[in-house]
C-alpha cells in the first residue's frame, strides 16, 4: 500500500499540508469542503505537490517536516527546484544554531524530502 504527501493552494494563498492514503479521495473532500477544519474555509484548492512514500510513517514525516519550512522553501518544493531547497535548508539551519531564543531544533529541516527523488514528485 502506498501513502501520500502532498501539499495544496487555499484561495487565500496559503499552503495546507497532509498525508494520506488515498490522494485522489482525499483531495475531493478538501475541494468539496468535506473535510473540516482549515481547508473548509480556503476552498477553493488545487494540489501544488504530492510525493508518495512506502509507509504512513514516512508519509507523515515528510507532512510535518513540509510544515515548518518557510513559503520560500515551500514554492521550491512546487518547483522541483532541488538546489534552492537544499540552499535554503542550509540557511535555515545557520540561523537556528545562532539563536538562542529558537524552540525548534537544528538539523532535521531539509533531510528527508531534499533526499527524495525529483522524478516521483507530481
Amino acid at each position: 500500500m502506498s501513502f501520500w504527501a502532498y501539499m495544496l493552494y487555499c484561495a487565500d494563498r496559503s499552503f495546507y499540508v497532509g498525508h494520506t492514503d488515498d490522494l485522489e479521495r482525499r483531495i475531493a473532500e478538501h475541494h468539496y469542503g468535506q473535510m473540516a477544519g482549515y481547508t473548509s474555509t480556503r476552498r477553493p484548492v488545487t494540489l501544488v505537490w504530492s510525493d508518495e512514500f512506502p509507509s504512513r510513517y514516512e508519509a507523515l514525516q515528510a507532512e510535518r517536516q513540509i510544515k515548518g519550512w518557510s513559503r520560500a522553501k515551500k514554492l521550491a518544493l512546487i518547483r522541483g527546484d532541488w538546489e534552492l531547497i537544499s540552499r535554503l535548508a542550509r540557511s535555515a539551519q545557520g540561523k537556528e544554531r545562532a539563536s538562542t531564543g529558537s524552540a525548534r531544533t537544528g538539523g532535521e529541516e531539509g533531510a528527508a524530502v531534499v533526499s527524495r527523488s525529483p522524478s516521483n514528485s507530481s
